[in-house]
């Protein structure tokens, strides 16, 4: 795990400056505290930068830019789960390795299959690399976002790349905002353009897509990204039985656990008490049977707060050779920390759940952990949220009729006495949601004009110019799957990782996700939706998997809590109150927010819930 930054000056007359190079990396010097290294090509116009975090193969000889077989140079963030394999394979192809490191892995499988490499890697990354004979740069992004890559490109002049958007300012680009993107994520939330990913809150800062790779060809530079992975989930295995499909989900999470484990420095776990990060501390138990090694879990718990999980984290404790950790952030630490928060984040972030995952990784490197699994994303590929079971039901509802009915009656059954979930078939929001939900994202803006015209939360004339430029997203989908996969590719996930990067880095931490390996994600989507959806349980061909390995009130667990801090409660602080006041009046003299908005009473809001905009301002306003 590393922080990569370089430069290429697309005008041969200009040279890149060493010292520009090395502000780039020192800037993100947390992404990599055990070194660095840069290089500049012999023809002056390239350099490559790189900050190292010492993974797998701590010796020097892993060090980078690395160089391969005089044609080659790379600079990789990221970690290469299935090196062991690939190099078995190459070894027999007649390849030779002089580190024990996956990026010389990486290196020679891309000589041998250049962009087709990508196909065969199991793993999270962003990495470049420099080919002297074809004198082309190669840029490439993990499949779902785990690793990020920000560019910033003037045709015929340069093209500047980095881990993070401070790389760019450093070198130069200017650090403006991009007041498209602050309207529609103080008007509707959005963290991210749902219909260009590459956009960012900052001008003249692009992101490369997930999924995607870049050739440039230096003699004819273009910068064009190219989808290498998409997910099929139109095709269903109809004739697969549960109790093979559990195996087969069983053998994919283990192996998947399995490779994530492959560290040479220490490894634990996040332990938040739900079925997810559950199941990844029951595997690794399970594979450290015999070993004697406690592994160390790393938990966030409120007691007394309602959401709060830790009789759940307890049990799982009990039920495993576990060393755990525990701590109980407050608003306090929250008003200490903002800054540094907002700085490593760099883009505006959803709730305070995000300095929660901040707290925990800082504990965990605290006591002497580099390296820690955690369960995200199997919420979007196992149906774990809530009102996924909107779509199932509307898939049944033409597909199936007699089904469902009786799904809809085994989930309202099953959750007419949970207090955490609302019941999504109940209420007139939901009613109206599920009826017009082709015209939804129209109705939203609709509203928002309203809102606007009786009671003013923007700037008239801002309003006016990007209200226009109001973010349209598809609701109405026509079956689960197909939901899924636009929460995992397209919107959602790629929040859950951004957070989890920058606040992992922050604390020279790596952040290792067993539920996003391919091969399990594939074969989740090929799956029926009632292998996901059962009865009116979440995530069922997980829960049956995990049955005998778990307590049964972590296997079985009907409420759905996300990973929440007493965020309201924080809010009514003196401190966090004047900060969000602050930031009001700051949005205010830039023209962004209302005037009115000035003796407006600030209203605590609970995480995920922005009805009055409170933490979006906190969020933006610095």
């Amino acid at each position: 795990m590393c922080g990569i930054a370089g430069v290429i000056n697309l005008n041969i007359d200009f040279k890149v400056q060493p010292d520009v190079l090395k502000k780039m990396t020192d800037i993100i010097a947390y992404r990599g505290p055990d070194g660095d290294g840069h290089w500049i090509s012999e023809s002056g116009n390239i350099g490559l930068g790189h900050r190292r975090l010492s993974i797998i193969d701590l010796s020097h000889s892993a060090d980078q830019p690395m160089h391969y077989s005089e044609r080659y140079t790379i600079v990789f963030n990221g970690e290469i789960y299935n090196y062991l394999e690939l190099k078995e394979v190459l070894i027999k192809q007649g390849f030779q390795f002089k580190t024990q490191s996956d990026t010389e892995v990486l290196m020679a499988l891309y000589d041998r299959d250049k962009e087709k490499c990508l196909q065969l890697l199991d793993g999270m990354f962003s990495f470049v690399i420099y080919d002297k004979k074809d004198n082309t740069i190669f840029c490439a992004r993990d499949r779902f976002g785990e690793k990020p890559f920000f560019y910033s490109y003037k045709e015929n002049e340069y093209f500047y790349f980095g881990s993070e958007m401070k790389c760019l300012w450093a070198a130069g680009v200017p650090k403006v905002r991009n007041n498209k993107m602050t309207f529609n994520y103080l008007a509707y939330g959005f963290l991210d353009n749902p219909n260009d990913l590459s956009e960012t809150f900052y001008e003249g800062c692009k992101r490369l897509p997930h999924s995607n790779y870049l050739l440039i060809n230096l003699n004819n530079p273009n910068i064009n990204p190219i989808a290498y992975y998409r997910i099929d989930w139109q095709h269903q295995n109809t004739n697969i039985s549960e109790k093979n499909a559990t195996e087969k989900f069983t053998e994919l999470f283990y192996t998947s656990v399995s490779r994530r484990l492959r560290s040479d420095v220490p490894v634990g776990s996040s332990l938040s008490g739900g079925l997810d990060s559950s199941c990844v501390v029951a595997a690794i138990d399970e594979l450290k049977k015999g070993s004697n090694i406690s592994q160390n879990t790393f938990s966030a718990i409120f007691p007394g707060f309602k959401k709060d999980e830790s009789k759940y984290i307890q049990q799982v404790i009990n039920h495993t050779n576990v060393n755990p950790h525990f701590i109980t952030p407050s608003d306090e630490w929250l008003e200490k920390d903002f800054d540094k928060l907002i700085y490593h984040q760099e883009e505006p972030f959803g709730s305070a759940s995000i300095y929660l995952q901040y707290c925990v990784f800082r504990l965990a490197k605290q006591n002497n952990v580099t390296v820690l699994l955690d369960g995200q994303g199997a919420d979007e590929i196992l149906a774990g949220y809530h009102p996924f079971f909107i779509q199932y039901f509307n898939e049944l509802k033409s597909t199936n009729p007699t089904l469902y009915q009786q799904e809809l009656s085994a989930y309202q059954m099953l959750h007419k006495n949970n207090l955490i979930n609302a019941n999504i078939t109940n209420g007139w929001r939901n009613i109206v949601k599920g009826a017009l939900s082709k015209h939804a994202s129209k109705l939203r803006i609709y509203y928002q004009q309203l809102q606007q015209f009786k009671n003013p939360t923007f700037h008239s004339d801002f309003f006016h110019t990007y209200a226009k430029d109001s973010f349209e997203q598809k609701y109405d989908f026509k079956s689960l799957n197909e939901s899924l996969q636009c929460s995992t590719m397209h919107r959602g996930l790629q929040e859950l990782l951004r957070y989890a990067d920058r606040n992992s880095m922050a604390h020279s931490l790596e952040v290792r996700l067993p539920f996003l390996n391919h091969d399990l994600v594939n074969f989740m989507f090929s799956l029926p939706p009632s292998f996901k959806l059962h009865h009116g349980w979440t995530k069922w061909i997980q829960r049956e998997a995990f049955t005998e390995k778990l307590p049964k009130d972590i296997a079985w667990r009907i409420d759905k809590i996300g990973f929440e801090p007493p965020q309201k409660n924080w809010m009514k602080s003196d401190a966090i109150r004047n900060r969000i006041e602050e930031n009001k009046k700051s949005l205010i003299n830039q023209g962004i927010l209302s005037p009115k908005l000035k003796s407006k009473e600030l209203v605590a809001e609970d995480a995920g819930i922005s009805q009055q905009n409170t933490w979006r301002i906190l969020s933006l306003g610095n």
